[in-house]
């Protein structure tokens, strides 16, 4: 890892399914920012788990 990807931060972009490491689309096409080029790379993954999560957890549940 560079001494840059250490110090920016990353974002996915919804509409091209890059990693972008500066704003470049609009912020309704892009997740983060993320601390590291793989968290951004693993955007969408991370996003289904925690949804996931949210789904199971009791908290969340409508009676």
């Amino acid at each position: 890892m560079s001494e840059r990807d250490e110090m920016a931060e990353f974002w996915y972009c919804l509409k091209h399914g890059t990693v972008e490491d500066e704003p470049r689309c609009q912020g309704a096409d892009r997740m983060g920012p993320y601390a590291t080029r793989a968290e951004a790379q693993n955007a969408l993954q991370t996003a289904a788990q925690r949804t996931e999560a949210w789904d199971e957890d009791p908290k969340w549940k409508d009676e």
